[in-house]
């Protein structure tokens, strides 16, 4: 899912994600409460109609912010209280409420509100916002519309002990879908996989098995390997805006000098219909004039990128040619 946290993916139309073949993206709980508001995105007829986009839309339920934004916020059982980032007003998130925007917002997947823990933090921290989260599970079930699907999340940090729990009681909760959260919030690559081997496999088969803000293309290559189904990240985004494009032989930086004068493409591996009009000469020459048309054409190369990652990825293990896929794939 590209990452469209107030309801755009920066820089880019929904008639672009269309062309590049995504069927759904990821829009924020907390960030669109405060503006637009929810109750004004159902006057508007939803979010799918204020963004002009017909499918599907899946929205983060503010957990993450409770991490994010842990030096603006209060936690206790009952929920979070937000001091908002754009004027200082007091936001009281509770599972129910979350569930309820999330509802008028009239999503097509909505995340139950839970407390993700930051990396790194102690044993017990971790196992407090795991029992938190498992409290307010139920909570959020309670609270959906009729027909309102709602993901459950497992946390438990890095200890294999507390994610089995996790994974047991959150599995046994009528969700519609299963999440694995509290990966990749700082930690090394090293001990993220390890979380993902040890608790994918024990989400339920017959629900959608979602690893939330993984994106290194590594990472998903590896986390499908293990099971997991569905996946958000900003990279694609939020690295086209520090100048970085990913290839098959890398990441690139599309403002290097070695650009000047290449008037071909970065890789002529990773030609996409977007974007393959456009040299890399241009593209560097965009960057360096702080063109904005710089920023919208990395977004669309590397989003391109990734949708022809997942492509290939399905077709592998339909084919069965996932060595050969791992490989084409072991630079980038």
């Amino acid at each position: 899912m590209p990452v469209g946290t107030q309801g755009t993916v920066k820089t880019l139309g929904s008639e672009d994600l269309e062309a590049l073949g995504f069927e759904q993206v990821l829009s924020n709980t907390y960030h669109l409460e405060l503006r637009p508001g929810s109750e004004r995105v159902e006057r508007l007829g939803g979010l799918h109609r204020l963004m002009a986009w017909q499918r599907s839309i899946l929205t983060d339920s503010g957990g993450y912010q409770v991490m994010s934004l842990a030096d603006m916020n209060r936690i206790d059982d009952e929920g979070v209280t937000f001091k908002s980032h754009l004027d200082g007003s007091l936001m009281h998130l509770t599972p129910e409420r979350s569930i309820q925007i999330q509802g008028r917002l009239g999503v097509d997947i909505s995340m139950a509100l839970d407390q993700c823990p930051p990396y790194p933090c102690s044993r017990e921290q971790a196992a407090e916002a795991m029992e938190r989260t498992h409290l307010w599970a139920p909570r959020n079930l309670a609270a959906a519309r009729d027909g309102q699907a709602v993901f459950g999340i497992i946390q438990g940090g890095v200890h294999q002990d507390l994610r089995r729990e996790s994974a047991e009681f959150i599995g046994s909760l009528p969700f519609a879908g299963i999440a694995l959260g509290g990966v990749s919030v700082g930690e090394p690559t090293e001990m993220q996989r390890p979380v993902v081997e040890f608790t994918a496999p024990l989400m339920p088969a017959d629900k959608v098995r979602y690893l939330m803000g993984v994106g290194h293309p590594g990472d998903i290559l590896h986390a499908v390997a293990h099971g997991i189904d569905l996946f958000d990240c900003v990279l694609p985004t939020r690295m086209a805006r520090h100048k970085v494009l990913y290839t098959l032989q890398g990441r690139v930086n599309a403002a290097a000098e070695r650009w000047a004068e290449h008037a071909g493409l970065h890789d002529e591996e990773c030609s996409f219909p977007a974007t393959n009009r456009y040299s890399a000469a241009y593209i560097r020459h965009l960057f360096k004039a702080g063109e904005f048309l710089a920023l919208r054409l990395a977004s669309l190369h590397n989003l391109s990128f990734y949708a022809r990652l997942m492509a290939e990825i399905r077709q592998a293990i339909e084919l069965g040619t996932w060595p050969e896929l791992a490989a084409r794939y072991s630079r980038a």
